[in-house]
């Protein structure tokens, strides 16, 4: 299997509310009255903005994440009638336009807050919710699905396009964490391999993108990244956001067998120690988090 190309970090561009109003103005007027106001976690891929209390827009903020546009539109209202628990479905699609070079997205507006620890009071009922998700997600038809690509940065295929960004981390620590069990873990992960039995993933299964209503997962949102293939990149989640009796039952209630383990640990070890370097030096929530989360990868590694 060849190792694909991440290319140069994309050229990102910012997007204000009075843009979101040209657009609405221009393609669908009949929204054009309605509030619009930023919503404060939007992610890093798209500004995301809510429109009166019902809807929302999402602009890509570069032109490889408005490559997820048309496949969020084709297969997101295919997608959720199979699945337990809401996921955005697109309402209409914006084009170019008020001097937004890219293609967009409205969507029906999802109640619920972020998930995070202090927010759960049952892990493991969340983890077997989150399991069950997964599991009626993978199940689906792969049939003419969408491939991993630029489109997702790769999700669904071999974790060696993460290589170098992996080893540039791991330089960049040395000296503030043990490296060499890192390593060992990353090494095992990159060597082990996938049976080649295509499934649908999310491809960003992170605190953001799962919604809680009074502490239990409502909603399953952002699904720039899904594709089919190698599921294993959902499994991140287990080390990045569930506790230890959590990821056990995850584990359990979605059936994994030792070797997609193990990718799935490389996935959350790749996304932690980028973390963990990009925060180096500094004491904020990211940062502290960032720490948290790795020594729970190298200690669970070790058992």
């Amino acid at each position: 299997m060849s190792t694909p190309d991440l290319s140069p970090p994309p050229r990102r561009i910012t997007v204000d509310e009075a843009r979101v109003r040209g657009l609405l103005g221009e393609q669908f007027p009949e929204w054009a009255g309605l509030p619009v106001r930023p919503v404060a976690e939007s992610g890093w891929d798209n500004g995301t903005f809510r429109i009166g209390d019902e809807m929302l827009a999402r602009l890509p903020s570069a032109a490889e994440y408005a490559l997820a546009v048309g496949k969020e539109q084709r297969w997101l209202p295919l997608l959720a009638p199979r699945l337990p628990l809401p996921i955005p479905v697109p309402l209409a699609k914006g084009r170019p336009g008020a001097g937004y070079p890219f293609e967009w997205s409205v969507y029906r507006w999802l109640d619920g807050e972020p998930a995070s620890a202090d927010r759960i009071p049952d892990p493991v009922r969340f983890a077997l919710d989150l399991a069950g998700f997964l599991a009626a997600l993978r199940a689906i038809d792969t049939t003419g699905g969408p491939r991993p690509g630029k489109h997702n940065w790769f999700r669904g295929a071999t974790l060696r396009t993460y290589d170098a960004q992996t080893e540039r981390a791991l330089t960049a620590l040395d000296g503030d964490i043990d490296a060499g069990p890192a390593r060992e873990i990353w090494k095992t992960a990159l060597a082990t391999p996938w049976d080649g039995t295509d499934r649908w993933f999310h491809g960003d299964i992170a605190p953001g993108n799962l919604l809680l209503d009074g502490g239990e997962l409502a909603a399953v949102i952002d699904f720039g990244t899904c594709g089919v293939g190698d599921p294993s990149c959902d499994l991140a989640i287990a080390w990045t956001l569930l506790t230890a009796e959590g990821r056990e039952a995850f584990r359990e209630g979605l059936s994994v067998d030792s070797p997609e383990w193990e990718r799935g640990r490389g996935w959350a070890l790749w996304k932690t120690l980028v973390t963990c370097a990009r925060t180096r030096g500094r004491v904020d929530e990211e940062a502290e988090n960032a720490r948290r989360v790795l020594a729970g990868i190298l200690a669970d590694a070790s058992r």
